[in-house]
């Protein structure tokens, strides 16, 4: 019986399977994005997250354990030293997934799958968002947002020239 026994075969022999998911980790780890299938993304996922975890812990039994999923030197030694380090406050969820649609040639649904603190972009667009918002998008609101540092700099200015003129 196969109970409980569920995950993406990905139509590949397990050998085939485990080799592909380590080469795609190791791809990860190097290039921080990489361009695939959602089915293989996923499964790339359940297989990565739990390697990132692993890294927190730089012990030489962690850094074998790691190995013996990945077997590239260069893959461990850069998650190890540089991907642990972003890492380290994020209680999971490493990664993200974005659908970008169809393949030309067989219409398979294409991604691309991310760690999540490399994307600069969508950390420029957090910030943003954070900075811009208020209670209604409206012109006049937008205005006086604008004019409100202007005043708050002039006002801080005004007592520094008063007290060099002392």
């Amino acid at each position: 019986m196969r109970h409980n026994k569920k995950f993406n075969h990905l139509g590949r022999t397990a050998s085939h399977r485990n080799a592909m998911l380590s080469n795609m980790a190791c791809s990860l780890i190097k290039h921080k994005r990489i361009t695939t299938t959602v089915a293989k993304a996923k499964a790339l996922k359940k297989y990565v997250e739990p390697l990132l975890t692993k890294s927190k812990n730089d012990t030489t039994n962690s850094r074998r354990v790691v190995f013996s999923y990945l077997q590239d030197k260069y893959a461990v030694t850069e998650l190890f030293k540089e991907i642990s380090v972003k890492i380290a406050d994020r209680p999971g969820g490493y990664t993200r997934i974005i659908k970008t649609g169809k393949r030309l040639g067989d219409n398979a649904d294409m991604c691309f799958i991310e760690l999540v603190d490399y994307n600069e972009n969508m950390a420029k667009e957090k910030v943003a968002k954070k900075a811009t918002r208020t209670r209604r998008s409206s012109k006049k609101s937008a205005a006086a947002a604008e004019a409100a540092p202007v005043a708050e700099t002039t006002a801080t200015e005004a007592p520094a020239e008063e007290a060099k003129a002392e």
